[in-house]
């Protein structure tokens, strides 16, 4: 018994819990990338021949002998983890070959370990080659009655290439998956230069591969970032096309989903959000996959944007996920620590390096061992008659021979048990040209070990073996996962959701509104209520928005869905807006929201006006947006479309000047600059118009211009000339 307290006895067993959960249990070993249970899963199958180029086995006899031999929890983990490593869309490469019902996408769960087969894949092989070889320390298995690798000796990069995750106590690990032909590349790369940066890696291996594919949607800076401290996260979206269908319809094909999304969830929820009416572009979805992803997404009408539905699902299901990056590894297979993408591929070269040195030193120690074998072959075939006859007369043959022909115990005892054809002429001809080829090999393995560079040049030989067999011409070598590096839409605008129609708004002089459903009747045929007329008629879309300007410099927005049919006579535009009564609408423009370079001219009656941006101008609310502050007494004369160059103005003087716009600023907002100058400082009008066209105006319904414009030329805020000659008296471009 144990007298301790009991914070000390509960510390002391949480430690050691603790260290058990991270060394023995959730965190991978740099050097292959596996967790104890994976290591022994595929040591146990190779162990008994479970190999890929033998048939299959029952899953439950390879499950049953690695709990029997090394992994005493449990059947259920040890299938479960068998049965990641040999799903394709789970494991970038997998280990084990599997025969029968090992789940799907979908979510399903592999059958019973007795109905499916396995065997460990090509890849899975490569992880143990040479592991007979002294390659890696062993350790006693639970029971003590065997032994297991600590780490296995492979030349396949296998963390980075199939990630890993889990989840230890304090502390966790994220790895996805990456190309393999991507990583040895690298690795040959940083062999031939140490010196290189984590940016100049990520020329060669560029992110993420995914065994499903997707589409990784984040600048470079974020990777860089990412993978230089070992954390980070980047966003990653399913792939998809659009498909043409007859009479100008679409629809959108998805057949590349995220990683570790189910797609039978994902159905799920966009069916859910459909019926819930959060995704108003959307009509319906279906699944149409087999054994490749094919999911439908159908618009809600042929005016829809596809860019615009996929970015209205991407932010609201997993057709985009977060993907968190987190290389928490163990080091050396003992310590745990976050490394970057540089020191990760380094540990694993150096592990490379260590294994080629061990599997040298075994193989210099069997070469030792075969030639002392062999001299003693060749000593017995030149003494034949003696050593027979000390064979056949002593009665201590061994060590008489030992006596004898100063023979080690290892010759003596390999010449007792030859075989008799082995004393042909024949065979002392093979032991001389075996003794030859095996020291060239011992003078080549003793050079390897003496030089460091020479241990490099073959491990960067192995790795582009291992580049030939897992590359670009291997199935599952190419690419899957690919980049996009254009800016996604900050946001969804509403008028995406509308469906879009030509119509025509048509404005009264009393400001009732309505709508007419494509080009509207003949102007004498739209009737007015008593003592009301025509003010506005506007050709838009439903998709639109009427920009209302009001005469203190107040802009209003109302959506030309939102306007009333064209029955009766329409309703009232103030009770729309929070227009108040003593202001007048000075213009209404029709803004088309996939046409956003819309710029405007605002001009104050005190001739103070500036140029903005349409889009600046749209406001939230019924309370409008103030953009002009206006001067007491003065008020908004116009609000003008820029369709041309050139702004002309004219004073109630009479006088009128003509300047280029790129002489009035563009603002946001504000009082504006000094136009024209006037005496009374009172603007009757502007116009703006095109210099290849020329100056013209509207008079009793007749367009005229002047014989030539430029005469009235400036710079802007000048006073300006009398008006030409035939201008309308009451000051303005359009009089009827």
């Amino acid at each position: 018994m144990i007298d301790a307290t009991f914070d000390k006895a509960l510390g002391e067993r949480y430690l050691s819990y603790a260290l058990s959960t991270i060394m023995s249990r959730s965190l991978p070993d740099v050097r292959d990338g596996l967790k104890p249970v994976q290591r022994r899963i595929l040591y146990a199958m190779y162990d008994s021949g479970n190999t890929y180029e033998k048939p299959f086995r029952k899953s439950a006899s390879a499950v049953g002998f690695v709990m029997m031999k090394y992994h005493p929890h449990g059947n259920d983990p040890i299938y479960e983890a068998m049965v990641r490593l040999s799903q394709d869309f789970s494991t970038r490469y997998p280990l084990i070959e599997g025969q029968g019902n090992f789940g799907s996408l979908d979510g399903d769960n592999a059958a019973a370990m007795r109905y499916t087969e396995a065997r460990l894949s090509k890849v899975g092989v490569k992880l143990l080659e040479g592991i007979e070889e002294e390659a890696v320390d062993f350790q006693a298995t639970y029971n003590g009655e065997s032994q297991e690798p600590l780490v296995l000796p492979t030349y396949f990069p296998n963390l980075l290439a199939n990630g890993t995750t889990g989840i230890a106590v304090g502390m966790a690990t994220n790895i996805p998956p990456h190309n393999v032909g991507e990583i040895i590349e690298a690795l040959v790369n940083l062999i031939e230069r140490p010196q290189m940066t984590v940016s100049q890696l990520l020329k060669i291996i560029p992110g993420p591969d995914f065994p499903t594919g997707g589409v990784i949607v984040e600048d470079e800076s974020v990777l860089k970032d990412m993978y230089e401290t070992g954390r980070g996260g980047l966003r990653l979206r399913a792939r998809y096309e659009v498909e043409n269908l007859k009479g100008g319809l679409y629809q959108i094909v998805v057949n590349e989903i995220p990683y570790q999304i189910q797609k039978a969830r994902l159905i799920e929820k966009i069916a859910t959000l459909l019926l819930d009416k959060k995704l108003p572009l959307l009509a319906d979805v279906r699944d149409e996959s087999t054994t490749e992803v094919r999911i439908i997404l159908i618009p809600r009408n042929r005016n829809v944007d596809p860019k615009v539905l996929m970015e209205s699902l991407f932010r609201t299901t997993d057709l985009e996920t977060r993907f968190n990056l987190n290389m928490n590894v163990l080091d050396g297979g003992r310590v745990p620590k976050v490394m970057n993408l540089k020191e990760v591929l380094q540990a694993f070269l150096n592990h490379c390096q260590d294994v080629l040195i061990r599997r040298s030193r075994h193989r210099l120690a069997r070469i030792e061992e075969r030639l002392e074998i062999l001299k003693g072959y060749q000593i017995a075939h030149l003494n034949l008659d003696a050593v027979i006859k000390v064979i056949r007369e002593s009665e201590e043959p061994k060590i008489e021979m030992i006596k004898r022909w100063r023979l080690t115990d290892l010759q003596a005892e390999s010449i007792l048990n030859m075989r008799l054809r082995a004393l042909r002429k024949l065979e002392e001809i093979k032991i001389v040209e075996e003794i030859k080829g095996l020291e060239g090999e011992k003078l080549d393995l003793e050079k390897l070990l003496r030089d460091e560079r020479n241990q490099w040049q073959n491990v960067s030989s192995k790795l582009k073996e291992m580049q030939k067999l897992f590359g670009a011409k291997y199935p599952l070598g190419k690419r899957r996962t690919t980049f996009d590096r254009v800016p996604v839409l900050d946001e969804v605008p509403i008028e995406a959701m509308v469906e879009k129609e030509a119509v025509t708004v048509v404005i009264s002089e009393k400001g009732w509104v309505r709508v007419f459903k494509g080009i509207a009747p003949e102007a004498s045929e739209i009737k007015y209520k008593e003592g009301d007329k025509e003010s506005y008629i506007l050709p838009a879309e439903t998709t639109d928005k009427l920009i209302i300007v009001a005469s203190d410099g107040r802009f209003y927005t109302i959506g030309v869905d939102k306007l009333p049919g064209a029955r009766g006579h329409g309703e009232a535009l103030r009770l729309m807006i929070d227009l108040p009564n003593e202001q007048d609408i000075v213009s209404i423009i029709a803004y088309k929201f996939d046409k956003p370079d819309l710029k405007l001219v605002l001009v104050s009656s005190d001739s103070r006006g500036f140029m903005l941006n349409a889009k600046d101008t749209l406001a939230q609310t019924k309370n409008g947006k103030q953009v002009m502050t206006v001067a007491e007494g003065a008020f908004v004369q116009a609000c003008l479309p820029v369709t041309g160059d050139h702004l002309v103005t004219v004073g109630i003087n009479r006088k009128l000047l003509i300047f280029p716009l790129k002489e009035l600023p563009i603002m946001v907002k504000g009082r504006g600059v000094i136009l024209q100058k006037i005496k009374e400082g009172k603007l009757s009008d502007i116009k703006v118009f095109s210099a290849e066209q020329g100056l013209t105006w509207i008079k009793a319904g007749v367009t005229q211009k002047p014989s030539d414009w430029k005469l009235w030329l400036g710079k802007r805020g000048q006073a300006g000339r009398l008006v030409p000659s035939g201008f309308p008296r009451s000051n303005r471009f359009i009089q009827s």
